[in-house]
């Protein structure tokens, strides 16, 4: 099992810091405690990662969007008047902003975030350097960064200026690999705008030799069952074809492995729910993303739904055809 939700010491992504005491008779507000007030996205990344698609996005889900703001006109924008009703707000601001300065940046969402009146997140959007140079190319677009240097100069030097923003973030996403409609399922699953919103887990299966989804939370292994790929009339199939479950349930380490895996699951989704988390990602991962992965994740998935808990699932190269 590897958890790939970052800690970035001695900062906690949920935006409190180890080892913080309160103040006596000062009540802690969780963030599960704050999303009935102003919720507010703030949107940053790389140039051509996408952040101009999680803005609409995010706009698609009710928020009001507001692109490339001066950072000194942060504060007045999500702090809401008195005369009237906050806002859901998604503010994009990056390298292109006027008065924009990383240092000044993390400041403001440092002070923004001791305000209990506002929900707030920050979200980098971020992508592979080749990934990067191909869209950059493809638009004809110029590097805010590169004009009058290499393209992947301009884009590494980005990458360099803005890391600590990816530190601090809440949300990282890699869109690398992540088509636009997948991109908008993993921003709604994490910024709803529900009046009762409750943890949504997403389950998927993915071939190691593919790349684990960046995205995910938990990943677990799989590939220590017996391999149907090496079982000529199984090869074909898929994880959802009966004679696959069967050869993979049958597997003498299949049972221990699956009662270990939702033992260790089931004390642990409330306490994600209770800390405010609105989208959990459960990766499970085998060589090619076909058989063994499928079936866990199938299970998986089943399983969540007995307890009512409200589940995604996304077999990841059965959808892409990228394993063979």
């Amino acid at each position: 099992m590897t958890n790939h939700e970052s800690i970035d010491t001695p900062r906690l992504r949920g935006g409190t810091r180890a080892g913080d005491a309160s103040p006596p008779g000062e009540r802690v507000d969780s963030r599960a405690d704050r999303r009935s007030s102003g919720k507010v996205v703030v949107v940053t990344g790389l140039s051509g990662a996408g952040k101009s698609l999680a803005l609409k996005s995010l706009e698609d889900l009710g928020y009001e969007a507001v692109d490339n703001l001066p950072l000194s006109l942060l504060a007045a924008l999500i702090r809401p008047c008195a005369c009237a009703p906050a806002r859901p707000l998604a503010i994009g601001i990056d390298i292109r902003t006027r008065d924009f300065a990383v240092a000044a940046m993390l400041a403001e969402m440092d002070r923004l975030a001791q305000d209990n009146d506002i929900d707030l997140s920050l979200l980098f959007v971020v992508a592979d350097d080749d990934v990067l140079c191909r869209r950059f190319t493809e638009t004809r677009r110029r590097h805010p960064l590169a004009p009058d240097r290499p393209l992947l100069d301009g884009i590494r030097h980005e990458r360099e200026l803005v890391s600590p923003l990816e530190g601090r973030a809440d949300l990282v996403i890699d869109t690398s690999a992540l088509p636009p409609a997948e991109l908008k399922r993993l921003l709604a699953g994490h910024f709803q705008l529900d009046s009762q919103p409750s943890l949504v887990v997403f389950v998927t299966s993915f071939s190691y030799r593919q790349g684990l989804p960046r995205e995910a939370d938990l990943v677990f292994d799989a590939r220590f069952l017996d391999n149907p790929h090496y079982v000529a009339a199984l090869r074909p199939l898929t994880g959802r074809d009966a004679p696959v479950v069967r050869h993979v349930e049958g597997d003498p380490g299949f049972p221990q492995f699956f009662a270990a895996l939702t033992a260790l699951l089931e004390p642990l989704l409330p306490r994600f729910a209770a800390e405010g988390k609105s989208y959990l990602t459960i990766a499970i991962g085998c060589t090619g993303g076909r058989h063994r992965s499928v079936v866990i994740a199938e299970k998986l998935a089943d399983w969540l739904r007995e307890r009512d808990q409200q589940v995604d699932l996304r077999h990841r190269e059965l959808e892409e055809g990228k394993a063979k």
